[in-house]
């Protein structure tokens, strides 16, 4: 089964807590703190893997979560780090953001392009420190250690995208699965009628001088581009291919269409589904020229495609177009025009191999992009007013914080509550309007607002 979208939920792991604990032997009955951190969650990773082809694997499965870490011991033993999850995904996967209540995607993530590709789609939690993290000179003893970080969680998008040199489109029926089998060692299903392909097929070319990998895709129909005949489906898989080798059915199929009408059908599918195609590279496949009757259309083709060539030079009939002039008469049974064909588009995959190899060096790389923009999202925080003397404040960073405070001690509380002022808080609760007095939600809690003019603490702890 050839699947190549699926979403999934993913979990890292929790982190584990931190240990609360002094040292106390017989000959150091009153040691110092001891307590050992809590162990890093694991994280899920998504990798690009060469040897996986599709996505079968995430059709049945939709949850996967990470091993958490394990909790902190006294004499300053650290919990064990949990073990990363990695799912691995087919070479051209992009992975996305996906809102499962909304059905919507949000931004990518990663376009894994190469094998060993990796990226971080959730993080696991970091592990809460032990007390020996909050000695100061004037807490000599810290009684109480942070919770564990809860992990990151949610939906994700995984879409397929095939990674091949050049792409065969046309309409339904026009021989592509019979070039491609010709063409490479791929064996397509073949059969005289329409749809016989119904995933796409990927072969390995060899030609004299070259080898590149070609797609055949299912046949496009007329409104593939809004999605018509599952045309983005199919589509999709056109957008990474570096040539496009348009093969025109010269027999007119067995509904005795007009080829040359076929002709421009694909070429305005193909510009409206994305306008990056009216610049791609493109071959012109006059196919089946072995049948009676197949020449009858070719000088209306090859003029077609003259004036489609000239117009994407913007009318300069000097200047270099992106559409082949050239119109290639082939036969998939006779093996006309075959080797040929092989040899022009193996030249231009070679040359835009080239080319994109200098390109990419002289492109700067930014590791961790998503993550960067992930923290600085997670590190806003609104201060909204639900009701007169009653206020929430969210946000990703200040929620962690409060799930990570030990509520049974007053000392983690009060932790917390230098942490929020440091943070910036109270400054923008006070710009909202907010009081001494106030209440003051977040998360699953309550807080009295305090301004730090009264008391040097910002919140007063009290469970809803």
């Amino acid at each position: 089964m050839f699947i190549d979208k699926v979403h999934i939920h993913v979990k890292a792991g929790d982190g584990g807590a931190g240990c609360m604990s002094f040292r106390r032997e017989a000959p150091v009955p009153k040691g110092g703190p001891d307590g050992g951190d809590g162990g890093r969650g694991g994280n899920v990773v998504v990798m690009a893997d060469g040897s996986v082809s599709s996505l079968i694997d995430y059709r049945f499965k939709h949850h996967f979560k990470a091993q958490r870490g394990t909790h902190g011991k006294g004499s300053k033993m650290h919990g064990a780090n949990g073990e990363d999850l990695v799912l691995r995904v087919p070479v051209g996967t992009v992975v996305r953001e996906y809102f499962e209540d909304t059905h919507e995607v949000g931004q990518t993530i990663a376009d894994l392009v190469h094998d060993g590709d990796a990226v971080v789609v959730a993080q696991g939690g970091v592990g809460g420190r032990g007390n020996t993290h909050f000695v100061t000179p004037t807490r000599r003893a810290p009684a109480f250690a942070e919770l564990g970080e809860p992990a990151r969680e949610g939906w994700i998008e995984l879409e397929m995208k095939l990674m091949a040199d050049a792409a065969l489109v046309g309409v339904p029926s026009a021989g592509k699965s019979s070039l491609i089998a010709r063409m490479s060692a791929a064996k397509p299903k073949i059969a005289d009628y329409p749809f016989t392909t119904i995933a796409p097929n990927l072969g390995v070319v060899r030609s004299d001088e070259y080898d590149y990998v070609i797609a055949d895709v299912p046949g496009l129909i007329e409104g593939a581009s809004q999605g018509k005949g599952l045309g983005h489906e199919f589509l999709r898989h056109v957008e990474r291919t570096a040539a496009i080798v348009h093969v025109v059915d010269m027999t007119g199929g067995y509904e005795g269409r007009d080829p040359v009408e076929d002709y421009h059908i694909i070429n305005r599918e193909l510009e409206l589904y994305s306008p990056d195609f009216a610049s791609r590279p493109r071959f012109v496949v006059a196919n089946k020229m072995d049948m009676p009757g197949a020449d009858v259309n070719l000088e209306r083709l090859q003029e077609a495609v003259k004036q489609d060539s000239l117009a994407a030079a913007g009318g300069d009939e000097f200047a270099e177009s992106p559409i082949e002039t050239k119109v290639f008469c082939t036969s998939a049974v006779t093996g006309q025009g075959i080797e040929a064909l092989k040899a022009a588009v193996g030249q231009k995959v070679h040359e835009l191999r080239e080319a994109a190899r200098e390109e990419q060096a002289s492109v700067p790389h930014y590791d961790h992009v998503w993550e960067r923009r992930r923290q600085d999202r997670d590190r806003r925080f609104t201060v909204t007013q639900l009701s007169p003397g009653i206020f929430r404040v969210e946000g990703v960073q200040v929620e962690r914080m409060v799930v990570q405070t030990d509520w049974e001690n007053e000392e983690a509380i009060a932790f917390l509550q230098h942490r929020l002022k440091r943070l910036g808080v109270e400054r923008e609760l006070e710009a909202a309007g907010a009081c001494d007095g106030d209440e003051i939600r977040i998360v699953g809690r309550a807080f009295e607002f305090e301004s730090s003019q009264m008391h040097e603490d910002v919140f007063a702890g009290l469970d809803i």
